[in-house]
């Protein structure tokens, strides 16, 4: 079993919980990022680092995670290209991602997208706090008893 983490937009704090379920649970979590990172000193957690460019963790996250396995994100577009793959994708403040609700989510995303361009939005997300912290522990936890069952 292994986490994938899109490490360049996830907060420390959902790192470090993903951490701490890795080591009660003896799963692997690959950190992907493009660009170095901090990787906590544990043997389940590794770090890739890709090359630099547009979508290159994107890019990578998508050809080396397979069905069963789960990736942490924030982003929409990538969330969609993997679930459409079969891999569980979760963002850090506890929403899965899954068939049933990509195209809202990406509805969603487009429309603040151009909110932002045209200037009628700020953008950015409120500051990850504890609600999301305890959000994320729980769908992490159901989401890890699904997978670690098949």
């Amino acid at each position: 079993m292994r986490v994938w983490i899109d490490a360049d937009a996830c907060p420390k704090a959902a790192r470090d919980q993903l951490v701490k379920f890795a080591l009660k649970r003896s799963f692997e979590v690959v950190l992907v990022a493009g660009q170095a990172q901090p990787r906590p000193a544990f043997a389940c957690v590794r770090l890739i680092v890709v090359p630099s460019g547009p979508d290159a963790a994107d890019d990578y996250l998508v050809e080396h995670a397979v069905p069963g396995e789960l990736v942490i994100c924030s982003d929409v577009p990538l969330a969609d290209r993997l679930v459409k793959k079969g891999v569980a994708a979760l963002d850090p403040r506890g929403k899965e991602f899954d068939e049933r609700n990509m195209g809202e989510r990406l509805a969603v995303r487009n429309l603040f997208t151009d909110l932002r361009e045209q200037g009628q939005v700020g953008s950015g997300q409120a500051p990850y706090g504890d609600k999301d912290r305890q959000a994320f522990a729980n769908a992490l936890d159901r989401i890890l008893t699904r997978l670690m069952r098949i």
